[in-house]
């Protein structure tokens, strides 16, 4: 694995590898937005049913003992019982630790470790054990390495396929944004492509500064097209959340955006709180929106939208790529 790390980008946690969560983490973020909103009680849609069984405490078991880490947990999402009772999660390589402070997220920020020569077979062994056939891949942010973490990416990737053969990669990669960065990351992911190439708008372009300081709506768009670009039969796939403040002629101008981009898959969900120091939710969107989002987002040529209040990301990704007929998945 060949890592380099960019010594040119301030981090101003000076302690490798501590977190910073909620109130810590927020309170240097640059995002106005107002912290004094009253908390709106959630409505019955957003319910999650936690299935019988101890499947969760199962796998976190199995993840800990190989010094595995899920966005699943890391991120609080309200679906990991159903996913992890299936047997399955998304993987986040790279540390627990993110080097950004967005509003919306309940990733740890702070200056991470150096990443783990031995993480790609360890990720490789425990899917294969698990027998998964169909994985998600994701990182957090990190702005200490010149290439992003790219390499780190296609490390687990070389390894997952060939400790798993014939299984399916679908990665959820950070925006790699500085000088050279994308190119940088581009090109390492070309020698090593995924079957699926995931990256998250997140939200509307008029709210990124409130929702993602330090991100770029335009390069992340930049980065989608780019991708598909150099690998045309490999799908393009991104997801935005509501419910931050956003406009429905917002939303759909960034699904315009997305598959003016070439974006093959888009998800949309409904934005959560993880805690009361973040972002808050100024509006529950209805079921009935979603779906009518998701006969918009058809309507524009996307080959697949996955939009509800509990969709995630990776929410049944290996279902979604199958349905827009990109995989079989076994």
């Amino acid at each position: 694995m060949n890592v380099s790390v960019d010594k040119t980008i301030p981090i101003a946690v000076v302690v490798e590898g501590a977190k910073q969560l909620g109130e810590d983490k927020i309170a240097r973020n640059r995002a106005g937005f107002d912290a004094a909103v009253p908390m709106l009680r959630k409505p019955s849609w957003i319910r999650v049913r936690i299935p019988p069984g101890n499947a969760v405490a199962r796998l976190k078991s199995k993840l800990r003992a190989n010094r595995l880490v899920t966005v699943c947990e890391e991120a609080s999402c309200p679906n990991i019982h159903e996913c992890f009772g299936k047997g399955t999660a998304t993987f986040m390589i790279l540390g627990e630790v993110c080097t950004r402070r967005c509003s919306f997220c309940d990733v740890a920020h702070g200056r991470p470790k150096p990443p783990d020569a031995d993480e790609p077979r360890h990720l490789a062994e425990t899917i294969a054990d698990m027998g998964l056939r169909y994985v998600v891949i994701t990182s957090v942010d990190r702005d200490d390495l010149r290439d992003g973490g790219a390499s780190h990416f296609a490390d687990c990737i070389r390894e997952v396929r060939a400790a798993s053969p014939g299984i399916k990669l679908e990665i959820l990669t950070p925006d790699f944004r500085g000088k050279g960065r994308m190119e940088r990351a581009l090109e390492v992911l070309s020698q090593a492509p995924p079957d699926v190439f995931n990256h998250n708008l997140e939200t509307v372009r008029e709210l990124y500064p409130n929702v993602r300081p330090g991100a770029d709506y335009d390069w992340s768009l930049k980065l989608l097209q780019q991708f598909k670009a150099q690998h045309p039969s490999i799908p393009t796939k991104s997801g935005i959340m509501l419910g931050l403040g956003e406009t429905l002629d917002q939303v759909h101008g960034a699904l315009n955006d997305l598959r003016s981009h070439d974006v093959d898959m888009v998800t949309i969900g409904q934005y959560l709180q993880p805690t009361a120091h973040h972002h808050p939710v100024l509006r529950y969107w209805t079921p009935e929106e979603f779906d009518a989002l998701a006969d918009y987002g058809t309507r524009l040529g996307f080959e697949h939208v996955a939009s509800g209040p509990l969709v995630r990301s990776s929410y049944h990704a290996d279902q979604m790529a199958h349905a827009a007929g990109y995989v079989e998945v076994a």
